[in-house]
């Protein structure tokens, strides 16, 4: 369901995106295309002055949330996997070509391209360069734990690549749904 925002902005989404049913988009939302926005995703810009833009190829997994608080941004660049459940806060900027695990929350940080957060791990207040790895259940919340970050491995590239594969054959699969319907 698509819903204005009380400055009266409605979500602008591509026509090559596909948004489930169940979703609920308010207010000053971007969605580029060849995005997948699963089951029972909320995706909130209804402060005044904030925004969220999500960048081509992304995938918006089920129950994820996205919130930008006031006068802030949430941009998830293109090719950025969003896993179940987990929580995207704004002020927040994701990289490229990211991974958010299951149950995560990423608050108030800048996370660089290719840079996996993985499940039930929490980031906060931080910028983590490009390439790394914040392990599962690992709370980052100072810069000084960044340093400590393994660089990403080639097996975890794979599997986040495997994941936004699967789910723009989501998005194409029911996409021609649709048109037979």
């Amino acid at each position: 369901m698509l819903y204005p925002n009380p400055q009266n902005q409605m979500p602008q989404i591509s026509e090559k995106a596909w948004v489930s049913e169940t979703a609920i988009i308010v207010g000053n939302v971007t969605i580029g295309d060849n995005v997948f926005v699963a089951h029972n995703a909320i995706i909130r810009a209804d402060e005044p002055g904030s925004s969220v833009m999500i960048g081509d190829n992304c995938n918006i997994q089920d129950s994820v949330i996205i919130h930008s608080l006031s006068n802030s941004d949430v941009v998830v660049n293109s090719n950025t996997s969003l896993a179940h459940g987990c929580i995207v806060h704004g002020p927040c900027i994701m990289g490229e070509g990211c991974f958010v695990g299951f149950g995560s929350v990423v608050f108030d940080c800048v996370v660089g391209n290719d840079t996996l957060v993985l499940h039930n791990a929490t980031v906060r207040k931080v910028r983590i360069p490009a390439g790394k790895v914040v392990p599962d259940g690992m709370s980052i919340t100072s810069q000084d734990a960044v340093e400590c970050l393994e660089d990403v491995s080639s097996e975890l590239v794979k599997f986040k690549d495997s994941v936004v594969k699967a789910n723009l054959n989501l998005v194409n699969g029911y996409k021609n749904l649709a048109t037979q319907a």
